[in-house]
């Protein structure tokens, strides 16, 4: 699902999908799409690590190439830190904060950009500072947002529900059927916002 956020309701717009099918393929396509036409993108997203088809974790990836551990199989968490897991997957925070966080704090005041958060899912919510940049870019005036979030199933997470029910946030819910028709409509949300 795609949300847009409206912190361009007075100086900015967010979209954001939700998790489904090929949302990461959507995101990269949608910046493919805003970088031609001279929209300034920066973010992460996050993609599976897999060996011999088999899922051996996710590693986050900035728009720029670099790439760091976001979890792995039954791996050990970092020497002294705390362990975090969703499901077999242990979270390797130190890795995950060490390259996304810089990426929230190069946000410049002053220029419309758009900025990629693939995705606010469990795994990246065991980080606070994470979910303070999080809110803190919702709310500045700087950029606007295209991210993800996962479609709500058991316990709900708390700045997902935050993310869902801001009124500044469109949300789009990306399915098998509609992956591929509803790449035009992301895109002009995302222009629309950065003009605000």
């Amino acid at each position: 699902m795609v949300s847009v956020a409206k912190p361009w309701l007075i100086c900015g717009y967010h979209c954001f999908c939700l998790l489904g099918v090929g949302k990461t393929t959507l995101v990269k396509k949608v910046c493919d799409a805003l970088v031609s036409a001279g929209v300034s993108v920066s973010g992460f997203y996050t993609e599976e690590v897999r060996e011999r088809g088999r899922r051996l974790g996710f590693d986050v990836v900035t728009l720029t190439g670099d790439r760091g551990r976001l979890s792995r199989l039954g791996a050990q968490s970092a020497a002294g830190g705390r362990e975090c897991r969703v499901g077999q997957y242990v979270v390797d925070l130190q890795s995950f904060e060490s390259l996304a966080l810089p990426l929230f704090r190069d946000m410049r005041e002053g220029s419309k950009r758009l900025f990629v958060i693939d995705e606010i899912g469990k795994m990246e919510l065991f980080s606070q500072a994470f979910i303070r940049a999080v809110r803190q870019t919702l709310d500045a005036s700087s950029c606007s947002i295209l991210g993800t979030i996962p479609v709500p199933k058991g316990k709900p997470l708390a700045l997902v529900e935050e993310v869902r029910s801001r009124q500044d946030v469109k949300i789009f819910m990306i399915t098998k059927e509609n992956r591929d028709v509803i790449f035009d409509d992301i895109v002009s949300a995302v222009q629309e916002g950065l003009k605000k």
